[in-house]
């Protein structure tokens, strides 16, 4: 990865999707504007606040996306994160910048 750029993959696929209640949500319902969570797989050297590992909440319409040996990958830059949820904070963190 160059520069300020996160590699990332999706949390779930996209498509079919189950409520809390259990109600499955078929592919083509209309949703608002929704961000979306995804693991950081790589950074480039100049990232400064997201490690592998970390999870990042993003805007999917901001979106680059790469297939790289098969597996479907988002490319973005790192002022395109709107939060990080990350397990390497302190304890008395909360565990999330935003």
């Amino acid at each position: 990865m160059l520069n300020d750029r996160i590699l990332v993959k999706l949390e779930q696929a996209e498509g079919e999707r189950r409520s809390t209640g259990g109600i499955l949500i078929p592919a083509t319902a209309q949703m608002g504007k929704r961000l979306s969570w995804a693991t950081v797989v790589a950074t480039g050297p100049n990232v400064r606040t997201m490690q592998q590992g970390d999870k990042v909440l993003f805007n999917p319409e901001d979106r680059y996306e790469v297939e790289v040996r098969g597996d479907d990958y988002i490319i973005l830059r790192e002022r395109d994160i709107h939060a990080v949820a990350a397990e390497r904070l302190e304890e008395s963190a909360p565990g999330l910048y935003l």
